[in-house]
């Protein structure tokens, strides 16, 4: 395919998914139509969309993702969700406290972490709070609260307050999406809210994302720009999907 090619499937690609951020769903014939091109091409489109987790097919068309649930969440993208742990690691101190979000990338950094000697790991997560039992070195802690059966975190009042309870070091969080100029968002309001909570109760905030959650807008707001210290990825810090972002935040 063309760079010409390439540049007409991303526009295609982001006209569908602003449909889908703001209507819920899109038709193949109308997307055939806005954008000029064959129904063929657009259920192509919807495939690629589909595999890389940014929506769901339906006949005729497809429709916006909701929340998804954990083991759906952990099957995608999961060479670069390791990359991104893998970059994540440096970041964690010895000691002090530090909180992991219920996200699949948070669990391959619990997975990973080794070499603490005093360090308190605040988690909403029962996977990554489970990952990081018999850890020498650290100590668990799992927020309470009532499971999110569309997610499976724990989200809620209870989770909530005891997110709060600690002085954090780093709070380390993803997010379903990411965007240059709004941020961070969420599928679940419960979830944004819980990051939220870390980050207010931390001296840094680490966001981690993926590449396929770049230039992406989901259903809620997450944290401000201001209230993130570093924006690590799976890419390389010089890659030029990155421009976008320097401005707002430091980039890894």
């Amino acid at each position: 395919m063309t760079i010409a090619g390439n540049l007409a499937s991303v526009a295609r690609h982001e006209w569908i998914l602003t449909q889908l951020t703001e209507h819920g769903t899109v038709t193949i014939p109308d997307a055939a139509s806005a954008l000029d091109v064959s129904e063929m091409t657009i259920r192509r489109d919807l495939l690629e969309l589909e595999a890389n987790g940014m929506l769901r097919r339906t006949r005729g068309g497809a429709v916006a993702l909701g929340p998804t649930g954990f083991a759906d969440r952990d099957r995608r993208g999961a060479r670069a969700k390791s990359r991104v742990a893998t970059k994540l690691l440096p970041l964690v101190p010895e000691v002090g406290a530090i909180a992991l979000d219920a996200s699949s990338t948070m669990l391959r950094l619990a997975r990973a972490v080794e070499g603490a000697r005093d360090l308190t790991v605040v988690t909403n997560g029962l996977e990554t709070f489970h990952a990081l039992q018999g850890k020498p070195g650290i100590r668990a802690i799992l927020t309470g609260g009532e499971i999110d059966p569309r997610t499976g975190s724990l989200v809620g009042p209870v989770a909530a307050r005891a997110a709060g309870t600690f002085l954090l070091t780093t709070a380390f969080v993803s997010a379903a999406a990411v965007d240059a100029v709004f941020g961070p968002s969420e599928a679940a309001l419960e979830d944004a809210e819980i990051k939220q909570v870390f980050a207010g109760c931390a001296a840094l905030t680490v966001l981690a994302a993926d590449h396929s959650k770049l230039d992406r807008r989901s259903l809620t707001v997450g944290l401000p720009w201001s209230d993130v210290s570093t924006f690590v990825t799976d890419l390389d810090p010089d890659d030029a999907r990155l421009d976008d972002y320097r401005g707002q935040v430091a980039v890894s």
